[in-house]
C-alpha cells in the first residue's frame, strides 16, 4: 500500500511578506507603537500613527500611478510613516504629521542616485519638521515614557531586525562610539550645562539612540553593505551626532548625524563609480573592493526598509 506523499501548504502572501526584512520591521514597529500607546498620555500618538500611515499610502500610491506601476500598496511608506509618528510628539498637530510624512517620502523619490535614495526618508522628514514647524520630538514609540524594563522589548526587536538585514557591525560601531564619547564627555564635564552628557546616558535619551540604531540606521538603501564601510558609517554618525549634542543639545543631533552619514555613503559611491570609469586610475585599485560590494548591494536595493 503506497502512502500518499505529504504536500506542504503554500504560504499565503502575508506569511511570505512577514518573513522578509521589511515584514519583520513592519511587524515590530506596529507592536512597539501599540505598546507605547498603552500609556494614557500617548493615545493621541496612535491617532498620529494612523494619519501618518494613511498619508504615506496615499502619497506613494499617487507616485505609483504617475510611474504607471501596478503595485499601489507601499510597505516602505508604512514603515517610514510609523517611524515619523513614533518620533514626533503625541501633541503634534495632525496636519504637521501628514506634512512630515509627505516630505519624508518626497525625499525618497526625488533626492536619489540611480534607484536609491540619498537620505533616510524618515530622518529627512523629521529634521524638516524641526526646522520648518519647530516640532517637538518625544520618541514615544521607543517606549521611552513607559517603565524602564520595557527597553528589553526594544532591544529584542531591534536585534532581530539587525540580524535580518546583516547590519551588526554598523549598529555596534554606532552604539559603541556614541556611548563611549558621551561617557568621556561626562567624565571631563564637557558639553552644555542644560543638556549634559550624563542626561544622554539616561532614559529617554538611551531609548532614542537605540530606536535610531535599530530602525533607521539599518535601512539598506541609505547605508553601506561592506562590513568595513558599515563600521565607518556607524562611527561617523555617532561622532557627528555627539559633537552636535555637545554644542546645541536637544534631540535633533541623532537625525543630523544619520543624514551626514548618508551623505558620506553617497560620496563614497560617487568616488567608487568615478574610479571605475577612469579605468587605469590609481584610485580604482584603492576602491576596487568597495566597487564590488556596491554592485552587490545595488542588486538588492529594492529590499530597502523605507
Amino acid at each position: 500500500m503506497n502512502n500518499p506523499q505529504a504536500v506542504r501548504p503554500t504560504p499565503n502572501p502575508l506569511e511570505r511578506f512577514l518573513k522578509t526584512p521589511k515584514g519583520y520591521v513592519l511587524a515590530i514597529l506596529v507592536g512597539l507603537t501599540l505598546i507605547a500607546a498603552l500609556r494614557p498620555q500617548d493615545h493621541l500618538g496612535l491617532l498620529n500613527a494612523i494619519v501618518a500611515v494613511a498619508t504615506g499610502l496615499v502619497f506613494d500610491a499617487g507616485v505609483a500611478l504617475l510611474q504607471r506601476r501596478k503595485k499601489l500598496f507601499s510597505d516602505g511608506a508604512v514603515i517610514t510613516a510609523l517611524i515619523v509618528a513614533d518620533v514626533l510628539s503625541h501633541t503634534t498637530p495632525l496636519y504637521i504629521v501628514a506634512a512630515t510624512t509627505a516630505v519624508a517620502l518626497l525625499s525618497k523619490h526625488v533626492l536619489k542616485v540611480g534607484r536609491k535614495p540619498i537620505f533616510n526618508p524618515a530622518a529627512f522628514g523629521l529634521l524638516f519638521a524641526i526646522v520648518v514647524f519647530a516640532t517637538g520630538q518625544s520618541w514615544w514609540g521607543s517606549l521611552a515614557l513607559l517603565p524602564t524594563w520595557l527597553i528589553l522589548l526594544l532591544l529584542a526587536g531591534g536585534l532581530l531586525i539587525t540580524e535580518r538585514v546583516n547590519k551588526f557591525p554598523q549598529v555596534l560601531a554606532f552604539l559603541g562610539t556614541y556611548f563611549a564619547l558621551l561617557l568621556v564627555m561626562a567624565i571631563f564635564h564637557l558639553g552644555l550645562p542644560s543638556d549634559t552628557p550624563g542626561d544622554a546616558l539616561r532614559i529617554p535619551f538611551v531609548n532614542s539612540a537605540l530606536y535610531l540604531a535599530f530602525f533607521m540606521l539599518t535601512d539598506p538603501p541609505t547605508t553601506p553593505a561592506p562590513y568595513r564601510q558599515q563600521i565607518l558609517f556607524g562611527v561617523i554618525v555617532a561622532g557627528v551626532g555627539t559633537v552636535i549634542f555637545a554644542m546645541s543639545g536637544g534631540l535633533a543631533y541623532l537625525l543630523v548625524g544619520l543624514l551626514v552619514g548618508n551623505i558620506w555613503k553617497t560620496s563614497l559611491h560617487w568616488v567608487t563609480k568615478t574610479a571605475e570609469r577612469r579605468g587605469s586610475s590609481p584610485l580604482k585599485k584603492a576602491v576596487k573592493g568597495s566597487a564590488n560590494a556596491i554592485r552587490t548591494e545595488e542588486g538588492a536595493s529594492d529590499q530597502g526598509l523605507a
